[in-house]
């Protein structure tokens, strides 16, 4: 006599390959293929066990990790500040600097993103000069570089043409460098760069970038400018004096963002922040005490899309917004 199956039959069967293929492929760490090989069945089909096993609630999924406080924290900075995209770097020590632990994270993110006949509009900083050592390199074709500002006179590390042409070096691209100082002597001399010496060329191409990269400098502490002795102390006190908070490509601004009245506004040479918010996708790359009030400030005023900054950084924006 044939044993009668029951109703139940079938779907006991289809939970049964369920759990075995959930087993082999989330537990034994097998891939698709390997799994669907291992049950004699079609990948397809694993793929579609698996996907109704996670719907039935057959499998969960729990990340046992610290690191989702920062998941969290990126996402609450995208619903805060209208970000496409934030990425943010796990440091603990909120009063220490978290360059090295920011440039780690965005070394392998902008490495990520770089595509073929891209324009890249690149600042300078510690912080970007940091992303060197974790970019991934290759050759990528018609991939363009070009500096937002005008370089120095000291041989530096730190010098934006330097930042722009090892970046550039990386993957195997052009680099277009601005051929001035960030900072001359007057109005009249940047007028006459920017309109007779090819200078304004490189800004609109610049300005056509898919991409910029940029980071931000307090105006307090040993940020990369003053550090070098770039802008003397005099000027940085009559800038403290006339509001500004810090700088951004050379732009100093207040601490809603707007560009303060000063005479060294009128002597950088830089892309302005009226025209670095043309670039379709702007990443904002900064963190550190020193960095909070011009870090709100760049927010503000050229809007990113995507920002990268620490886990302790992070939290004081969130702490500090309306």
């Amino acid at each position: 006599m044939k044993e009668q199956r029951t109703a139940s039959q079938p779907d006991e069967s289809q939970r049964d390959l369920r759990i075995r293929a959930a087993w082999i492929y989330y537990v034994e760490g097998h891939t698709q293929s390997e799994t669907a090989r291992m049950m004699g069945l079609n990948r397809i089909a694993v793929t579609r066990l698996l996907s109704e096993a996670r719907r039935r609630g057959e499998v969960t999924i729990t990340i046992a990790s610290d690191l989702t406080e920062t998941v969290t924290l990126e996402r609450d900075l995208e619903e805060r500040f209208g970000l496409e995209k934030a990425i943010v770097a796990p440091f603990s020590d909120a009063g220490g600097d978290p360059t090295n632990a920011i440039a780690a994270i965005a070394g392998p993110y902008i490495s990520s993103i770089l595509r073929p006949n891209m324009t890249l509009g690149v600042g300078w900083g510690r912080t970007l000069h940091a992303t060197l050592s974790h970019l991934r390199p290759r050759a990528i074709e018609g991939l363009r570089v070009v500096s937002l500002l005008g370089g120095i006179a000291e041989a530096r590390r730190f010098n934006p043409a330097e930042f722009a042409w090892q970046f550039a070096e990386a993957f195997d691209a052009e680099g277009f460098l601005v051929p001035a100082p960030a900072l001359v002597d007057s109005p009249a001399t940047r007028h006459a760069l920017l309109e007779h010496c090819g200078i304004e060329q490189v800004f609109q191409q610049a300005e056509s970038s898919d991409v910029a990269l940029i980071s931000c400098g307090g105006i307090d502490g040993l940020t990369t400018s003053y550090r070098i002795g770039h802008i003397p102390e005099p000027a940085r006190r009559s800038l403290k004096e006339a509001g500004a908070i810090g700088d951004i490509l050379y732009n100093f601004v207040d601490a809603s963002g707007a560009l303060v009245e000063h005479g060294i506004n009128e002597r950088c040479v830089s892309m302005p922040l009226e025209r670095l918010q043309r670039i379709p996708s702007r990443i904002l790359m900064s963190g550190g005490v020193e960095k909070d009030v011009i870090l709100r400030a760049a927010l503000a005023s050229v809007r990113p899309t995507t920002i990268i900054t620490d886990e302790a950084s992070a939290r004081r924006l969130l702490d500090g917004s309306p």
